[in-house]
């Protein structure tokens, strides 16, 4: 089955408008397809073959979705992004300029109502980090709107029915890739997914082949909630040398026992850094919880701080895995 858009605006015409956006997204790197009959093309959805016309009013939701336009140079069809407060501010991303040429809409979760209200012909998210049945905003409901939607490949293992499986960095080349299809920029896309796989190949070249136990701490008291083999620090862990000690469930991220956590008795700790939660609070937890202390991540002061968007699908997965790499290497020499 294949979904089909026809946006209200009716086709994309060449304007005078249109002419001069094309310039400056050329300025910026992507050279953005117009014509005077609108222009569509068949792209995977999480297993859905659906066909999408060139968004102009982009709307994104956290910073992995906006990092992924911006990258690919095509600020000029994002209108606004929807930032909740776990994202570190977006005056600390390489794509700070880029965001100030766009309009921040909310700090609150993405819902139906901000989309429609943004008058968006796009929306960015992934399943169950953005798109919710629960908050009744799904690919489903807003193709019945007319609203075209795109979800980051690695969240389609959430997905119901589980239409397409895919490790976590290889589903990131995967949505650059077809967000270059989509706005047609796909050698643009094939330039920066290409500088991607360098920089991963080169950290995966000088990985050591002792491989040290690491846990992700995300967050939790009771239960510790942490990263399965389905999201990026996995990866991150993987290709910089270590060895995620929860990298063998079949989960993204998920709740664990501490003694599971106990057991597994990392050397390194990963904290993962959200705006709302420190790093340091999360520390200090696990120095002075009674489960955790006497682990050898703790007792040696191995903690390595992994940034939000380093850890969700966007571009700058591959920054978090350069300094993890780093981090590594120094905890052996």
């Amino acid at each position: 089955m294949m979904t089909r858009f026809h946006p209200a605006t009716g086709p994309l015409r060449a304007t005078a408008a249109g002419l001069t956006a094309a310039l400056l997204l050329s300025a910026c790197g992507a050279d953005v397809q117009t014509s005077a009959d609108a222009r569509t093309v068949t792209v995977p959805r999480c297993g859905e073959e659906v066909e999408y016309s060139t968004p102009q009013r982009a709307v994104m939701y956290e910073g992995g979705s906006a990092d992924k336009m911006f990258v690919l140079g095509l600020t000029d069809h994002v209108h606004g992004y929807v930032m909740p407060p776990a994202n570190p501010p977006v005056t600390e991303s390489p794509w700070a300029s880029e965001y100030a040429k766009v309009e921040f809409l909310s700090d609150d979760l993405l819902n139906r109502e901000l989309v429609v209200d943004a008058g968006a012909d796009f929306v960015v998210a992934g399943w169950n980090s953005g798109f919710s049945d629960a908050r009744g905003i799904t690919p489903q409901i807003l193709d019945g709107l007319g609203i075209q939607s795109f979800m980051h490949s690695e969240s389609c293992f959430n997905y119901p029915g589980f239409p397409q499986r895919i490790t976590p960095f290889e589903g990131l080349y995967t949505d650059l890739e077809r967000l270059g299809s989509i706005f047609g920029v796909e050698a643009k896309a094939a330039e920066v997914v290409g500088g991607m796989r360098e920089r991963v190949d080169a950290a995966r070249a000088a990985a050591p082949a002792e491989r040290l136990p690491v846990f992700l701490y995300d967050s939790g008291t009771d239960q510790p909630f942490t990263a399965g083999r389905q999201v990026p620090p996995t990866d991150i862990i993987t290709f910089a040398g270590g060895r995620n000690i929860f990298g063998e469930m079949d989960a993204r991220w998920t709740q664990v026992s501490w003694e599971a956590v106990v057991e597994g008795r990392p050397e390194v700790i990963i904290i993962l850094d959200y705006a709302d939660k420190p790093a340091q609070e999360k520390i200090d937890f696990l120095k002075n919880f009674p489960a955790t202390k006497s682990l050898p991540a703790v007792v040696n002061d191995r903690f390595f701080v992994l940034d939000y968007n380093e850890g969700i699908s966007g571009p700058r997965n591959i920054d978090g895995l350069e300094k993890f790499a780093e981090y590594l290497r120094g905890v052996r020499s």
